[in-house]
């Protein structure tokens, strides 16, 4: 079987190594995963897993990204309340298959290392969210319930913000009430506040 691992390359090693690094999250939690247990895991060796990634908290996300559900588009609920609740559920579904403790130790490595703080801003900045929000937007404009409105990047990012930060404070699942919240008490006013603005 040893032999049979060692003769992986490319795509089947990374893949074998990434659900190596999952498992072993699941197992023992990020403060715990070493990259010696998850190169024994899969079967391969330390200086093969730092020659793909530097460090464990990069190892983590890449890991991380390949869990997530491929994006995709948003439906159209009717209306924009409809819409921003359809989306606040889906951003918290998927963040409730992600465990707690994996966030909150690829943070702290985020603090302690610029180089991991900036892979975290480019995932942001290539995240699909934006896309979304502008689509529930224009589908919004188009039916009249709101003016044309820019949506600034960091508006667009909130949802994710507002989520991510619910789950860490409250530590449980985020409840059909919270995404409500959400909704009409924030993000809905941020909306019609941004189309009220001048320019």
């Amino acid at each position: 079987m040893t032999e049979t691992k060692s003769r992986r390359r490319g795509a089947e090693l990374e893949q074998a190594i990434l659900d190596a690094a999952w498992a072993e999250l699941n197992d023992v939690g990020y403060a715990a995963l070493t990259i010696e247990a998850v190169a024994a895991r899969a079967g391969t060796s330390k200086p093969v897993i730092y020659r793909r990634w530097p460090g464990r908290a990069e190892l983590v996300l890449a890991a991380w990204a390949r869990q997530r559900p491929k994006p995709v588009p948003a439906t159209d609920m009717g209306s924009l309340r409809a819409d921003l609740i359809a989306l606040f559920n889906r951003i918290a579904r998927r963040a409730e298959g992600m465990m707690s403790e994996v966030v909150a130790g690829v943070m702290g490595e985020a603090f302690r290392h610029p180089e991991v703080a900036e892979i975290l801003r480019e995932r942001l900045r290539t995240a699909p969210l934006g896309d979304w929000v502008n689509g529930i937007v224009e589908r919004a404009v188009e039916r009249g319930e709101l003016p044309p409105v820019t949506v600034p990047p960091r508006a667009a990012r909130m949802p994710i913000d507002l989520i991510r930060n619910e789950t860490m404070m409250s530590g449980g699942p985020i409840t059909e009430t919270d995404i409500a919240e959400f909704v009409d008490d924030v993000y809905l006013p941020l909306l019609r506040g941004l189309a009220a603005s001048p320019g």
